[in-house]
């Protein structure tokens, strides 16, 4: 599924959708920009798209701290009972145990990338 966005991540890297993800709605591509490459702290390093009105459902951040950076669109994350609107440049910080959901607000995608460290 090709992205309909002018931002993109490098065509060395390729999507894998994601339909309806932890109990949300819409679908979400991600890009696995680390490809199982040891990295140090950083145990992931993933570009999502999600789609104009989808959700991402709640969930615990099991296994690793968690740094959200949004790149395009509008939305929110939500964070335990805490709420952040989501612009380009806007991060959101998440630590392991911590209760995530995402949702996509505006007419277009919102693309974010999400970075795990390991505490």
């Amino acid at each position: 599924m090709p992205s309909k966005t002018a931002i993109q991540p490098h065509s060395l890297f390729k999507a894998t959708v994601k339909t309806d993800l932890f109990g949300g709605q819409g679908k979400v591509q991600v890009w696995d920009l680390l490809s199982q490459r040891d990295a140090g702290p950083f145990k992931a390093s993933l570009w999502c798209e999600l789609e104009a009105g989808g959700r991402v459902g709640s969930h615990i951040q099991e296994h690793y701290d968690e740094l959200i950076l949004c790149l395009s669109g509008a939305g929110m994350a939500k964070v335990g009972d805490e709420c952040f609107a989501l612009a380009p440049g806007i991060q959101v910080f998440l630590k392991q145990g911590d209760k995530l959901e995402i949702s996509a607000e505006s007419a277009q995608a919102l693309i974010y990338l999400i970075i795990k460290v390991k505490s």
